[in-house]
């Protein structure tokens, strides 16, 4: 069965189940470690959640699943009448599934009529100009385990999808990105600490944190944070014509080859992470949200 085919089964299940209103969302959302709160920001009505378990051919998070990742689909408005689609948790690769598994839900949002994805995620600031509770727009990205071949579009190429060999050189759409600097300066005060960078992000596999010296490699190559998710879904993205627009919560410093400076002796740990990002979840969720109002327009 080819993908187009399984991400189409996933749909004709999905669509069955929804509201009229919602069977064709604009945008969908992928919600990173500690963000899920986004969800929060949907209207009670109408809406619908369908847990991955259900959802065929979706991939499903491990049996214990990773904190901060609650493993659903939320479907519903935003800003009171933007139809979106959230993916509360991602499947990530270093679980043990594969490229193609881990990006299937971005085919399901093409078909599904999505127009614009937006992922975020939790990373590590690699910039010593960037300060833990700070958030990374993303304007480019380091994908070394795809320049290596394990790349989500390797293999026999789906035509229907998009063309053998996409350019990724406009990835990181302008206009969203212009969005979200404007939204930014509407939600916060000159009192707000919290800055709001544009950088480059890298891809790891994981699970294990950085070492300082992989750390420093990392910021010499150019990369500004460092995370174990999203760029494998921006590929798959743009390979389908999806416009893209994606952030990541600093929750971790690893400038100039220090530890993390959110734990005694440098230790870093998802617990801590997510403890420590509550408070920035709920401004980058505001971002997000008052971006897309901007984007799309409200009631």
């Amino acid at each position: 069965m080819s993908s187009l085919d399984r991400a189409n089964e996933a749909v004709s299940f999905l669509t069955k189940s929804l509201p009229e209103g919602l069977r064709k969302p604009q945008v969908a959302i992928v919600c990173g470690s500690g963000l899920g709160g986004l969800a929060e920001t949907v209207q009670s009505e109408p809406r619908a959640e369908f847990d991955y378990t259900s959802i065929p051919h979706f991939p499903v998070q491990q049996s214990n699943k990773v904190a901060g990742h609650a493993g659903k689909l939320v479907f519903g408005l935003l800003g009171q009448k933007i139809p979106a689609v959230l993916m509360v948790g991602r499947a990530h690769y270093y679980e043990g599934h594969s490229m193609e598994q881990v990006t299937f839900p971005i085919r399901v949002f093409k078909q599904l009529g999505v127009d614009t994805v937006v992922l975020t995620n939790a990373a590590g600031g690699l910039n010593s100009d960037y300060s833990v509770g700070d958030i990374t727009l993303l304007n480019d990205h380091l994908f070394l385990a795809g320049l290596a071949g394990n790349h989500p579009l390797r293999g026999p190429n789906d035509e229907e999808f998009g063309v053998r060999f996409p350019p990724l050189s406009d990835a990181y759409d302008l206009e969203l990105r212009r969005h979200v600097h404007r939204a930014w300066k509407e939600i916060t005060t000159p009192q707000t600490s919290r800055k709001l960078h544009e950088g480059v992000y890298a891809f790891v596999g994981g699970p294990t944190y950085e070492t300082r010296a992989e750390s420093r490699m990392l910021r010499m190559m150019g990369a500004d944070v460092v995370g174990m998710s999203t760029v494998p879904e921006i590929v798959v993205a743009r390979h389908c014509g999806l416009r893209v627009l994606a952030m990541s919560l600093l929750l971790q410093d690893k400038a100039a080859g220090e530890l993390s400076a959110l734990l005694e002796e440098g230790k870093a740990g998802h617990e801590e992470v997510l403890e420590a990002g509550r408070a920035a979840a709920v401004d980058m969720q505001k971002l997000v949200v008052q971006t897309l109002v901007n984007v799309f327009g409200s009631a």
